[in-house]
C-alpha cells in the first residue's frame, strides 16, 4: 500500500520503525494523558489571578494563536456557542479586529511560544490596555508577563511537534475558561469518566496493536483517492483539525464542508454535474463526522446527500461521548490515529514538515 514498492510488504510496526522518526505514534497514544494532566494543572491554588479575574465584565474572549496552537480556540468557540457564557473569537494573523478593546479579553497560544503572528498580536493587544492570559512552553510570547502587568502565564511542558501538543494545550485552555466561569465546569467524576472513555477508545485505534482493526481498514480505503470531510457545524473544529493533521502528519489535501452550508452551494458537485461529469465525483472518498447531538434536519440532509452523491466510497464516522466536548476530542483520537496510519501507508516520516521549516528559514532570512 506505500508509494514504495520495496515497503509494500512491510507491516504498520515495520513501517512505523522504519518511517517514525520523532516518535509520533507515542505522542497520539499519550493525548489523553496529556489532557488529564492539562485539566488538573490549572486552578485558583495554582494561579490566583484567576479569581481577580472571574468577575471581571468580559464582552467576550478572543483566542489567539496559529496552526495546531490555535486549533483549541476553534474548540472553545464552539463549545461556547452550544453552552458558553460569552462570545469566543479565534484571530489567525499579526494585527488585531478593528473592534478590538480592552473589554475582550485575550487568550493567547502558541507551542513554542515564538509564533511571530501571535507574538505580535498580542503585544498590540497589552499595548492598547487589554488583559491577556498567555499559554506557552517558552519564547517571547511567555516572557510578555514579565514586562506587562496584566498579561499571566500558564505554563507548559515542551519538547514535542505543535501539532502533538494539542491535549496539553487544550486542556488548559478549557481549565482556565471554567475557572473564570465563561464555560461551565464539569465536575471531577464526569471529566474523569470521559477521559476514561477516550483513553479506551485510543487504545482501541492503536493502529499498531491492532494492525487489522478499523483504522488500519479504512486508511487501506483511502490511499490514492481524493479525500473529503464533511460534517455538521458543531463538529467545524474537529473537521479543520482534520484537514491540518492530514496536510502535515500525511502530506495529504481535504477538501472541508459543513452541514448545513454546503447544501446550498457544493451539493451540487457531489451529484456529478460538471465538466469532469461524474468521474471526479465518484473518486472522492467521503468521511462523514456525525454525533448524536445533530440538529435532526440536518441529519436529513446528510441522508439525502450520501443517498445521491455519486461516490462509493463514503465512510461515517460517528462519534462518541456524552457531551460536545466528549464527542470533538473521540474525533481528533481518529483523526490523529487516521493521519499517522496514512503517513506510514504512503511511506512518510510523519514528523517531516520540510516545506513548512522552508518558509520559516525563508522568513527569518528577510527580516
Amino acid at each position: 500500500m506505500t508509494e514504495n514498492p520495496e515497503e509494500q510488504s512491510l507491516t504498520l510496526v515495520d513501517l512505523a520503525q522504519r518511517l517514525d522518526t520523532q516518535n509520533m505514534v507515542g505522542f497520539v497514544r499519550h493525548f489523553v494523558a496529556d489532557l488529564r494532566a492539562g485539566f488538573s494543572a490549572v486552578n485558583a491554588s495554582r494561579f490566583p489571578w484567576l479569581d481577580e479575574l472571574k468577575n471581571a465584565p468580559w464582552s467576550g474572549v478572543l483566542c489567539l494563536g496559529m496552526g495546531g496552537s490555535a486549533a483549541g480556540g476553534d474548540f472553545l468557540s464552539t463549545l461556547s456557542s452550544h453552552g458558553g457564557g460569552c462570545p469566543i473569537i479565534v484571530h489567525r494573523d499579526y494585527t488585531l479586529p478593528a473592534w478590538f478593546d480592552g473589554t475582550w479579553l485575550v487568550l493567547a497560544t502558541s507551542y513554542s511560544g515564538n509564533t511571530e503572528e501571535t507574538v505580535d498580536a498580542t503585544q498590540e493587544a497589552l499595548a492598547k490596555g487589554a488583559t491577556a492570559i498567555v499559554i506557552a512552553s517558552g519564547g517571547e510570547l511567555a516572557g510578555l508577563p514579565e514586562l506587562h502587568q496584566r498579561c499571566y502565564l500558564v505554563p507548559v511542558a515542551g519538547g514535542q511537534p505543535p501539532r502533538t501538543a494539542f491535549g496539553h494545550l487544550f486542556s488548559r485552555q478549557v481549565a482556565c475558561l471554567e475557572a473564570l466561569r465563561l464555560l461551565p465546569p464539569s465536575d471531577a467524576a464526569s471529566r474523569s469518566a470521559m477521559l476514561d472513555r477516550l483513553e479506551a477508545n485510543s487504545a482501541h485505534f492503536d493502529v499498531l496493536e491492532h494492525p487489522e482493526g478499523d483504522i488500519a481498514m479504512l486508511a487501506a480505503g483511502l490511499v490514492g483517492r481524493p479525500l473529503a470531510v464533511i460534517g455538521p457545524t458543531e463538529l467545524l473544529p474537529a473537521i479543520n483539525r482534520f484537514k491540518n493533521q492530514m496536510n502535515e502528519n500525511a502530506a495529504r489535501f481535504v477538501r472541508m464542508g459543513v452541514l448545513p452550508e454546503m447544501n446550498h452551494n457544493e451539493s451540487v458537485a457531489w451529484g456529478g454535474i460538471g465538466p469532469d461529469g461524474d468521474e471526479a465525483a465518484a473518486e472522492q472518498a467521503l468521511l462523514l463526522l456525525t454525533w448524536p447531538g445533530m440538529h435532526p434536519r440536518v441529519s436529513q440532509r446528510l441522508d439525502w446527500m450520501v443517498a445521491h452523491a455519486t461516490t462509493e466510497h463514503a465512510w461515517n464516522l460517528a462519534g462518541e461521548g456524552t457531551s460536545l466536548m466528549e464527542n470533538l476530542l473521540y474525533h481528533c483520537l481518529v483523526m490523529d490515529w487516521l493521519s499517522m496510519t496514512l503517513a506510514l501507508l504512503h511511506g512518510k516520516d510523519p514528523a517531516a514538515i520540510a516545506p513548512i521549516n522552508a518558509l520559516k528559514a525563508h522568513l527569518q532570512s528577510i527580516q
